[in-house]
């Protein structure tokens, strides 16, 4: 699912190991997201929408449209 993961990422100033924290997941877990590799759960879609304070359709894409 194509999402703007690393952009928002970056902009906080944050690494995949400090993202991964505030989220509960690992290092690895927030780089397969960001690549893209991995598509997240509901609930950690919505933990990343709370660390951002954005919705979760600003963050990911639907793919169906």
């Amino acid at each position: 699912m194509r999402n703007s993961l690393r952009a928002l990422r970056s902009a906080a100033g944050w690494t995949q190991e400090e993202l991964g924290r505030r989220l509960g997941v690992s290092r690895q877990a927030v780089n397969a997201l960001e690549t893209e590799k991995h598509d997240p759960s509901l609930d950690l879609a919505y933990r990343i929408a709370a660390v951002f304070g954005l919705a979760v359709e600003q963050i990911f894409e639907n793919p169906h449209g």
